[in-house]
């Protein structure tokens, strides 16, 4: 799946316990797993798929990086990885996906990086500004890596609202990327 962006409400999006109860229900029948990389959602879709019973199965850990210190002490980013690139933006979080994908040796790595208000972001994005990703290994036809990436801007400056809906949006994505042929039923997962 290429890289996609989209300028979209939030109003259609499923509840977040919904969200992240047929994730993990996907991600346990496949015997696959996942790492969650937060920053301006703050814990929420981590805390979100640890309430569903048996998630250790399929989760294998998360991150709030919410400061350069934070991606440096919890994922080891220094700053030839910034090269050509900031926070908040789709090949930044495509790239942290990764990171915490590989770090934790998971099958999956999602992340979400925006600026939930009540004002903007030092990057000049407004409140309501996220974007979210998900990397991973598909097996469907052409195996091979698979990402997916969206840009959603809520229009919001009200930060709880906001981090719900970053939170609601990055587990959308993961779930309509799990669906998709390309990540395929047999990933399996990763040795570690």
């Amino acid at each position: 799946m290429n890289a996609m962006t989209a300028i979209t409400t939030h109003s259609s999006l499923e509840p977040l316990a919904v969200l992240a109860a047929r994730v993990g229900a996907t991600l346990r029948e496949r015997r696959q797993t996942v790492a969650v990389a937060e920053s301006s959602a703050g814990g929420l879709v981590s805390a979100a798929l640890l309430a569903i019973p048996g998630a250790s199965a399929f989760f294998l850990g998360g991150a709030v990086v919410y400061s350069r210190r934070a991606g440096k002490a919890l994922l080891g980013l220094v700053p030839e990885d910034m090269n050509g690139m900031r926070a908040e933006t789709e090949p930044y979080a495509r790239f942290i996906a990764a990171r915490i994908r590989d770090s934790h040796r998971a099958t999956w790595g999602i992340c979400e990086s925006g600026a939930a208000g009540p004002s903007g972001s030092p990057y000049g994005d407004a409140p309501g500004h996220v974007c979210v990703a998900v990397a991973g290994s598909g097996s469907g036809p052409g195996g091979g890596m698979v990402t997916a990436s969206r840009t959603v801007e809520t229009g919001d400056t009200d930060r709880p609202a906001n981090m719900e809906v970053f939170a609601r949006q990055l587990l959308q994505l993961f779930d309509e990327t799990l669906r998709a042929p390309e990540a395929g039923a047999g990933a399996g997962i990763n040795p570690v």
